[in-house]
């Protein structure tokens, strides 16, 4: 995606349940004809991506990721109707093909929403649709907090002095701000808290492992990357942690409908 990460597709498509569960519900809120030709960006291990092809019979879906981990597993899915490419969003030169263009959990790795929503404007046809879920602003507001003091440390600090932040999660109001100048003829933005408690620990420490934590520990040298991690994971189960053995953070969402 933007910055080009790279992760494995095998451990996000064990550790996205909440991913999943909200592009699950994006999914079912689609109307659609059967015939259209859809884009799904930062399509990740492929799991929605073959479940809109499914919904398509007599359309297609093409996915794009810029993680080969996760194309490699994305492509098992792959079928007549259902492809799969390597491609940076940021660079996508679509023109005038698309119904649909739909994403999931993803778009908060796209620093340069303008840049993005011009592309997408782009690659639409004649009133063809944008159905996004992302990260809204306060979200992974523990992991944040652990990672931002372990990156102020001593041991690490080194490592990440000049390092650019990773995400872009906006308001509402930021949001609105953007989109309306691109031509759109409608538009509708919604904010939605999605705060969640992990069943356990370990199911947090997925999440944290893939995808969460992949930007940081690549800019950490081999030999201190598991101390690095584990730093991270002793404090996130320090702060997160509840009597019932949950782990709570914060996750707040924005939904993107509109028009071309």
């Amino acid at each position: 995606m933007g910055a080009a990460f790279e992760f494995n597709g095998e451990k996000y498509r064990k550790a996205s349940k909440h991913q999943k569960e909200w592009g699950n519900q994006l999914i079912a809120a689609l109307e659609l004809n059967g015939k259209e030709r859809i884009l799904d960006l930062g399509c990740g291990d492929g799991v929605l991506t073959e479940r809109l092809a499914r919904l398509v019979p007599e359309g297609s879906v093409l996915g794009i990721d810029a993680s080969t981990g996760m194309l490699q597993t994305a492509r098992q899915l792959q079928r007549e109707n259902l492809s799969f490419a390597p491609m940076d969003i940021n660079s996508m030169d679509f023109r005038d093909e698309f119904d649909m263009i739909f994403s999931n959990a993803a778009l908060h790795w796209i620093k340069d929403h303008h840049n993005l929503l011009q592309r997408t404007f782009a690659a639409l046809r004649p009133e063809g649709k944008v159905f996004w879920n992302f990260a809204g602003h306060g979200t992974c507001s523990n992991f944040f907090d652990v990672v931002l003091e372990l990156m102020h440390d001593a041991p690490y600090k080194e490592y990440f002095v000049g390092l650019e932040w990773p995400w872009f999660m906006p308001s509402k109001e930021e949001y609105q701000a953007l989109i309306e100048p691109i031509g759109f003829s409608s538009v509708e933005i919604t904010e939605e808290n999605r705060d969640r408690c992990f069943v356990n620990a370990e199911e947090m420490i997925c999440w944290i492992d893939q995808p969460t934590i992949v930007p940081f520990l690549r800019c950490v040298p081999e030999e201190k990357k598991a101390s690095f991690r584990s730093d991270v994971v002793n404090r996130m189960l320090e702060k997160t942690l509840q009597p019932d053995g949950t782990c709570f953070e914060t996750f707040r969402r924005i939904y993107v409908t509109a028009v071309k």
